[in-house]
């Protein structure tokens, strides 16, 4: 038993014998003054003092003296008490129940108190360790009250912060990985200028796009973990008209290389509050991923418009091989790739950084395979006249 549980146990059994005592005392006390009232009035009027008018004769008697003095006998004295006998009767046995029911009564609530407590210690002290799937909840029973909430709250914290050391695990391998290529080649390529001299021009152009490619790499790393960690990013009015205008130039000029088209159905244009730099960033990634994973020749369609409520919403549609049902919820994971030809084109950290964006922008990001075939994306963000 801990300090708490006993702590619970003498105030409460403390509390309720005082109450006993209080309330014995009050019924004694009542008791005690109604037995010497009823004495007091049991007892025979005091004897008259002598040379009254009855004993000097003087006067007719009394009827109702003679009748009292002749015809009812006198009260019977008062019991004596023997000495040393103070005539206080404590109820032992009725004192004595009541003193071990509040016992069992202060221990049985001290109990209930203090098991879920410990109950949670056991639990933070396991986290502490670094057991991060230790859950407490069973362990409470049947109980619905504050504790019990307490301990789904810590159940929900021990799982997110399991989710986020995974998370973290995750990363850290994904981005070993995938500078592990890069570095690769980067050797590979100072190896061979060291061997070839000659050829030092094409192993110096192998170097720049390698690094490049970790600098593209470090720096969509160092944006995710801004937007994840939640750094305030400067808000104002950004017209999408403009913005989604940009968004399609550069789509349809990179998508110029495979012959791909893009289909921009514009609706009614208006302004939303965000960040313009990193809302267009956000897009363009989306509609990227919808050209790398398109047919050659084929068609990806972007619709942009006011919907009900006041909301803008973007929708990006293409018809590329979609993602598995199980893949869906991890579409916007950092590092995941769909299926496709095109998967080592990126690094899978575009839509993590879309999501990221337009949450930090008040909206939400969905994502869902076509009707018959491809995959869309959808966007809506509260225009800022809402």
């Amino acid at each position: 038993m801990g300090r708490l549980f006993w702590k619970l146990f003498l105030f409460i059994w403390l509390g309720q014998v005082l109450a006993v005592l209080g309330t014995g005392a009050l019924f004694w006390a009542e008791r005690r003054g109604f037995v010497g009232t009823a004495e007091q009035a049991m007892r025979p009027p005091p004897p008259p003092p002598p040379g009254t008018m009855r004993e000097r004769g003087e006067g007719p008697p009394s009827r109702f003296a003679e009748g009292f003095a002749h015809d009812e006998p006198p009260p019977p004295p008062p019991p004596r008490r023997a000495p040393g006998h103070s005539g206080i009767h404590l109820p032992f046995w009725p004192l004595f129940a009541g003193f071990f029911a509040s016992l069992l009564c202060a221990g049985g609530l001290a109990w209930y108190f203090a098991k879920p407590i410990r109950h949670l210690r056991r639990g933070f002290k396991a986290v502490s360790g670094g057991d991060l799937t230790t859950r407490v909840s069973p362990g409470m029973g049947r109980r619905r009250d504050e504790l019990a909430d307490l301990g789904q709250d810590f159940d929900r914290m021990a799982e997110r912060m399991e989710g986020v050391l995974e998370g973290q695990r995750r990363l850290l391998h994904d981005v070993s990985h995938e500078l592990r290529s890069p570095l690769a080649r980067l050797q590979a390529a100072i190896g061979l200028a060291r061997q070839q001299p000659e050829r030092s021009g094409d192993s110096m152009s192998r170097i720049e796009r390698e690094s490049e490619r970790m600098n593209r790499l470090i720096g969509e790393l160092l944006t995710l973990s801004r937007l994840e960690a939640g750094c305030t990013l400067e808000l104002g009015s950004v017209d999408m008209d403009e913005l989604m205008a940009g968004v399609v130039e550069d789509a349809r000029f990179e998508g110029m290389a495979r012959a791909l088209t893009i289909a921009y159905v514009p609706g009614e244009m208006a302004c939303v509050r965000g960040n313009a730099e990193m809302l267009h960033r956000a897009i363009e990634n989306v509609v990227r991923n919808a050209l790398r994973f398109s047919p050659p020749g084929d068609v990806v369609r972007i619709e942009a418009g006011l919907v009900e409520a006041g909301r803008f919403m973007i929708t990006v549609l293409d018809r590329g091989p979609g993602v598995d049902a199980e893949d869906m919820a991890s579409i916007f994971t950092p590092f995941f790739r769909g299926k496709g030809e095109a998967n080592g084109d990126g690094y899978g950290l575009g839509l993590a950084i879309a999501r990221q964006v337009v949450l930090a922008s008040g909206g939400e990001i969905e994502a869902a395979n076509g009707k018959e075939s491809g995959f869309r994306i959808s966007i809506s963000i509260p225009s800022s006249s809402d």
